[in-house]
């Protein structure tokens, strides 16, 4: 990976420890996931995840998912993106961290991602886990607007701008 820093970031970095979900002294649990932007030319790809939204609607995300115990961030992140994509990809570099608030059963989860730019080496999007509905390309503009979460449009802002400089 490359220890080029990112001209821009919006979001934190993160620390290259393993965080475990944990209960927060006021009652509030913490979760930390890794993930990936991959690439492949000028096209990301993405997952529909059987979960809902709050709401009941289908969220357009990109692969994420728990660090388990005894993983590093990219380890977890390289490892969620075969699992949710069917695709191997290589990793390039660290793009930064998310933060953000939601509720599950009844209860506020502070979450937080470490998020990477991947490129893609091989794989089909049909090999994907049963905790996706559907995984697809769209075109790196495109998910700066379509991804249903303004953190994950912002990592692709962020993995857009790290291209465009290498161009």
């Amino acid at each position: 990976m490359s220890s080029r820093p990112s001209k821009r970031s919006k979001s934190t970095r993160s620390s290259r420890s393993s965080r475990r979900a944990s209960q927060a002294p006021s009652g509030q649990a913490r979760e930390f996931s890794a993930g990936g932007v991959v690439v492949r030319g000028e096209q990301v790809v993405v997952i529909v995840p059987t979960r809902r939204a709050a709401d009941g609607s289908r969220v357009l995300a990109l692969p994420k998912g728990h660090v388990d115990p005894g993983e590093t961030p990219i380890e977890a992140a390289t490892r969620e993106v075969r699992e949710e994509t069917g695709i191997v990809a290589e990793p390039v570099r660290e793009l930064g961290e998310s933060r953000y608030w939601y509720r599950r059963d009844g209860r506020t989860i502070s979450k937080a991602v470490a998020f990477f730019l991947f490129n893609f080496i091989e794989g089909d999007i049909a090999d994907h886990d049963d905790e996706v509905e559907e995984v697809r390309w769209i075109a790196l503009t495109e998910a700066q607007t379509a991804l249903s979460h303004t953190a994950e449009r912002e990592m692709v802002e962020l993995a857009r701008a790290y291209l465009d400089e290498d161009r």
